[in-house]
């Protein structure tokens, strides 16, 4: 198991703009009291995390990144089922040696997510006050869930990138959707345009419905689901030129976005 001195998560760049990117599921670090309670293998505990989603998001000014597994602690579910501490919460997967964990191991989990939600309501509040903003909340998924020689999972239902806006109030915010993707279909990348579609495969989770519910009027949250074609989720080897591609892709949008956001504060 990981174990290093990294704090749980970091906050990176500068805040003084509407623009923010998560990477919530990114880290794979483990606490060590924790890590020795655990029986999952850890290659499978990556293949499950989102490695390099910092990455995508590097290019954006405002950035979170996690550094602690959501295998630790989910920050994209709400508090009380954000610690999995059974199969039933983790896919299936079983996880730990001697379930049910203990509470001090629970409590030192909430601690993180507690700290963590504080921390980003505290720049958060900052950044709203100067008007609507945009949050990329980046995120990654499988698509070959039948193994490394199997096929991939069919692409009319799985995207390149899957914009879920589940809390989203789109009457107000539909434009600023519209525009980001198709800003980033119309990005440009080696492949061609990328298949950018709304809501096929996530809504989006705790981040972007807290991130709503604190901001109503205020806050765009998009959680943004990168297709894992960027890496090979068996081995977990990264095409890092294609990373950087999306990073790119990602920062690529922010213009027509801030276009649509100036529009808001207009009417």
């Amino acid at each position: 198991m990981t174990q290093t001195e990294r704090p749980p998560f970091e906050f990176f760049g500068q805040w003084d703009g509407q623009f923010v990117a998560t990477a919530i599921h990114n880290g794979h670090d483990v606490r060590p009291d924790l890590a020795a309670e655990f029986a999952l293998p850890e290659p499978d505990r990556l293949r499950e995390e989102d490695p390099h989603t910092d990455r995508i998001g590097a290019l954006i000014p405002a950035r979170v990144v996690v550094n602690r597994s959501r295998f630790e602690v989910d920050l994209n579910r709400a508090r009380d089922e954000a610690v999995y501490r059974s199969s039933e919460d983790a896919w299936g997967l079983e996880i730990l040696r001697h379930p049910p964990l203990a509470d001090d191991l629970v409590s030192g989990s909430l601690d993180v997510y507690d700290s963590f939600y504080a921390e980003l309501g505290r720049r958060l509040d900052e950044v709203a006050a100067r008007g609507p903003f945009v949050v990329f909340d980046v995120h990654s998924y499988n698509h070959r869930r039948d193994g490394a020689d199997g096929d991939p999972a069919p692409a009319e239902e799985n995207p390149e990138v899957n914009v879920g806006t589940g809390s989203l109030d789109r009457e107000r915010f539909g434009g600023v959707v519209d525009a980001f993707i198709d800003a980033l279909h119309g990005a440009h990348t080696s492949t061609g345009p990328l298949d950018v579609r709304e809501n096929v495969r996530f809504r989006g989770r705790q981040l972007a419905a807290w991130t709503h519910a604190r901001y109503p009027d205020r806050a765009v949250v998009l959680a943004l689901e990168f297709k894992k074609t960027f890496m090979d989720e068996w081995s977990g080897e990264a095409d890092f030129g294609r990373v950087d591609e999306l990073a790119r892709a990602l920062a690529e949008t922010v213009p027509a976005v801030e276009a649509s956001l100036r529009g808001l504060v207009s009417t």
